[in-house]
């Protein structure tokens, strides 16, 4: 009744008609001559609040599609999807109508940032230097002139080695191969000396960038064994001594410093001689699991579609600007990074590298404070697990999942910041640890658990995306959505790229029921193996599509999920593989081991192993070693598993395993895997996924031990 009598007590005093003043009435009521100054105040600071609060209020991101619909079914294949991005089953082949190549999208961030920063380095302790996109482009002419004048083709058939950490030089050197349309191959330490033989002579390598001398000095070794005729000169970036110098000479290697050949291309400078979308920009070796590595040919054209697809779901939401700054530390031999660095010169931003420790990585990252951080998963969990190593009492515990929650319920309607009451009073140090300016987040090469991706989500308060894909593909071939920030699936397609599943009968995979092994057709899908047509045949079906050895699972919304390896090839978490029956072969040749299963969780960083010992001489085995006892008592006692341990470890690391590839704890079994106990098939070969269900207790007591 109150505010119906105040209603009927509005009073204007002027008006120049009673028309007016009559419309007025229904429309600006004032407030009754009963009410205090006081009332007045309150309600127009309520009013001003309420203002406040409807321009400030957090606004969902409105997604680019139906996030229930984020990949359409291609006419004609109801098998094959494509990105719900697309007007029609035309798939993407570059953003801009001027980057249709890698130099074109460098050329494009020279004209947008001219003298501009580029490329970002420091010395311990002190702030990052920066070179300007103007001189990169100069310095990349002027190395490129240099590779020229020493012999090397400008044409996509003159592949020129790179043997070097992330750095500035190893962009430049990048850039001068495309500035002169040569293809680039890279080299790195894990591939091991048999691996960068079969390289250097596959590719007919006679130029090799490297950083420091003891890489030049690996590749003389090589050189010295006369298995690699071809090389003839190395181009150090760092000193070198007059003995490496003598070294070189005597087997037939020049070797010059980086300054030197720039002299050489500054009197010999060469206008550029720019590639073509479908010329080779980088023959890409990967390491593998068994064999000799491959040389995956990626064009200048695959490059510009995978990258033009990223920023086609990113437009709107996360448009790179010149002020950008992303941190270089992930590889530069593999794509990921590469395309990472792509995309930011494409738009004139800026990339600062780590110094080559990553032990300092957190610093360098502090000092850059970087707005786009790429990372693997390994390196979220371990922002993950510190978070909560550092959250000790049940109190303070308490109230960081109860603000985490807070900012999932954001999340889940599709709100993400970082200036919110949990952010400034719970979440702010963690954000500064990271440099605090950080909007975008692209994680990939493994799978990430959903509770970490939730966490982080909510705790970083910026956008982070899940992608997936492999070299094969140049990068990427799903992409999260702008707007989904669900967990458990990597993305639907990419613009650039179609994907189906295929069956695979004897795993029970079928594409009717949405499950098969991934395959991937597009403009984004490499050429083939270098000189390797059985390798490329058994990749590349007759039609074009690339199968990717992973099988997938389509959900409801149209985004994959990753479910599978068809063949047992698995990676872990920071991205190495793993083909777990070599390495079970090798540990079988230990005396007191007769049967194991190698597992690993792409979620995790380690193997682990179930061991069966040999009946018949572990009880004696162990008595050797001075521990007595019977075979069950045996498989119980802690130290006969670590003596197990080691000698595995020894056998492994003389057949040549990598560290990654070896197993870090052990659950020792009294009982042999068997075809009538169901781990075994009819062909003695191990029954895997039965084997993971029969022992998951175990695999999850050894894998909690190693994360405490």
């Amino acid at each position: 009744m109150q505010f119906q009598d105040w209603l009927r007590s509005l009073r204007f005093s002027g008006g120049d008609s009673k028309s007016e003043v009559d419309n007025l009435k229904t429309l600006l009521p004032s407030l009754p001559s009963s009410f205090s100054l006081s009332s007045i105040i309150g309600l127009g600071a309520l009013a001003s609040l309420t203002t406040y609060w409807l321009v400030t209020r957090p606004r969902p991101i409105q997604p680019p599609c139906d996030l229930q619909a984020q990949s359409i079914p291609v006419q004609g294949d109801q098998s094959c999807r494509r990105s719900a991005l697309l007007k029609d089953d035309n798939l993407l082949e570059f953003y801009y109508e001027d980057t249709k190549t890698v130099y074109d999208m460098f050329q494009r961030g020279l004209q947008i940032a001219g003298n501009g920063p580029c490329l970002g380095f420091r010395k311990p302790g002190e702030p990052y230097q920066w070179i300007s996109y103007t001189e990169v482009a100069e310095r990349a002419q002027v190395l490129g002139s240099g590779l020229l004048a020493k012999g090397c083709k400008p044409n996509p058939q003159q592949y020129v080695g790179i043997f070097a950490q992330n750095r500035p030089e190893w962009v430049i050197t990048e850039l001068a191969c495309y500035t002169f349309s040569m293809a680039l191959v890279p080299l790195y330490d894990t591939l091991g000396l048999e691996a960068m033989v079969h390289i250097l002579k596959l590719a007919e390598i006679s130029m090799v960038v490297c950083d420091k001398e003891d890489k030049a000095e690996s590749l003389l070794k090589i050189k010295e064994k006369g298995v690699t005729p071809a090389l003839s000169c190395l181009v150090l970036f760092n000193p070198f001594s007059a003995a490496l110098l003598e070294r070189g000479r005597k087997c037939g290697v020049e070797i010059l410093q980086l300054s030197q050949i720039m002299d050489l291309g500054r009197e010999n400078l060469k206008p550029p001689v720019p590639p073509k979308p479908q010329d080779l920009a980088v023959v890409c070796f990967t390491s593998g699991t068994t064999g000799k590595p491959k040389g995956a040919m990626i064009t200048h054209g695959n490059i510009a579609s995978n990258t033009s697809s990223v920023i086609k779901i990113l437009e709107g939401y996360f448009v790179i600007r010149q002020e950008d700054v992303s941190i270089s530390y992930l590889p530069l031999a593999h794509m990921f990074e590469r395309m990472i660095q792509v995309s930011m010169f494409c738009h004139g931003a800026r990339v600062g590298f780590y110094q080559g420790d990553i032990s300092l990585l957190m610093d360098d990252i502090k000092t850059l404070k970087p707005t786009f951080f790429p990372v693997v998963p390994r390196l979220l969990n371990r922002i993950y697990d510190k978070i909560l190593g550092s959250v000790t009492s049940p109190l303070r515990r308490a109230i960081l999942h109860y603000a985490v929650r807070r900012k999932q319920a954001e999340l889940s309607s599709g709100v993400v910041r970082n200036n919110s009451l949990w952010d400034r009073l719970i979440f702010n140090k963690i954000q500064a640890s990271l440099g605090g300016n950080l909007r975008f987040i692209l994680t990939a090469s493994a799978p990430i658990s959903p509770t970490v991706l939730s966490f982080l989500r909510a705790t970083l308060g910026c956008l982070i995306f899940e992608g997936y894909g492999q070299t094969e593909c140049t990068a990427g071939c799903t992409f999260s959505m702008p707007g989904d920030w669900s967990a458990g699936h990597v993305g639907a397609p990419l613009p650039c790229a179609m994907v189906k599943l295929t069956d695979i009968p004897d795993m029970n995979y079928y594409a009717k029921n949405g499950e098969g092994e991934i395959c991937i057709r597009g403009h984004s899908v490499f050429r083939g193996y270098l000189k390797d047509e059985e390798r490329t045949g058994e990749a590349l079906d007759a039609d074009g599509w690339l199968h990717t050895g992973d099988v997938g699972q389509w959900l409801p919304n149209g985004t994959l999920r990753i479910v599978d390896r068809k063949k047992h090839i698995f990676k872990l978490s920071q991205g190495e593989y793993i083909a777990p029956e070599k390495i079970e072969n090798v540990y079988t040749r230990c005396v007191a081991v007769l049967q194991v299963f190698v597992h690993g969780d792409s979620l995790q960083s380690h193997l682990i192993g179930v061991v069966v010992p040999d009946p018949e001489v572990f009880v004696d085995w162990a008595k050797e070693r001075g521990i007595v006892g019977s075979y069950e008592e045996l498989c119980q006692n802690p130290d006969v598993k670590k003596a197990v341990l080691e000698d595995m470890t020894a056998v492994g690391k003389e057949a040549g395993l990598k560290s990654f590839e070896q197993v870090k704890d052990l659950y020792l079994h009294p009982e042999m895997f068997s075809v009538s106990n169901g781990l075994l098939t009819p062909t003695l070969k191990s029954k895997r996924v039965d084997l993971r269900r029969v022992f998951s207790e175990q695999i999850a007591q050894m894998y909690s031990k190693s994360s405490v």
